[in-house]
C-alpha cells in the first residue's frame, strides 16, 4: 500500500494546488473573503477548486479499496491518472471552460477504473 499512499498524497497535492490557484486569483482580483462574486478569472479558479474538492471522495475511496483488494500498483496507477487528468482539466478551464472536457472525462474514467478494479479484486477473493 506504499504506492497507494503516495498516490493519495499526490491526489491531495493536486487539490491543494487548485486551492492555491483560487487563493491567488482571489488576491489578484481583490475579492475579499467570503465573497464568491468577482471577475471571470477568479470565478474560474474558484470553480476548479470546488469541483476538485467534490471529486475527492470519488477518487480517494476507490483508490484505497482498489489498493486493498486488487493491488498497490493498480491503485497507484489509477490515482496518478486522476491527478494528470485533474491538472489537464484545471489548465483547460483556466483558459476557457469549454476546454475542460478532456480532463473531466479522463478523470471520471480513472475513477471508474478504480471502482472496476476494486470489483475485480473482490470477485477474485
Amino acid at each position: 500500500m506504499v504506492l497507494t499512499a503516495w498516490a493519495a498524497l499526490a491526489v491531495l497535492g493536486v487539490y491543494f494546488w487548485t486551492w492555491a490557484n483560487a487563493a491567488r486569483a482571489r488576491a489578484r482580483s481583490g475579492v475579499p473573503a467570503p465573497s464568491m462574486d468577482g471577475p471571470e478569472s477568479f470565478l474560474r479558479a474558484h470553480r476548479v477548486q470546488m469541483n476538485t474538492l467534490e471529486q475527492l471522495p470519488l477518487v480517494l475511496v476507490p483508490l484505497f479499496l482498489c489498493g486493498s483488494f486488487l493491488g498497490d500498483a493498480w491503485a497507484a496507477a489509477g490515482g496518478l491518472l486522476w491527478c494528470a487528468a485533474r491538472i489537464l482539466y484545471a489548465l483547460g478551464y483556466y483558459r476557457d471552460p469549454a476546454r475542460r472536457e478532456a480532463g473531466f472525462i479522463l478523470g471520471m474514467l480513472a475513477c471508474a477504473g478504480l471502482i472496476g478494479a476494486t470489483v475485480v479484486g473482490l470477485l477474485l477473493r
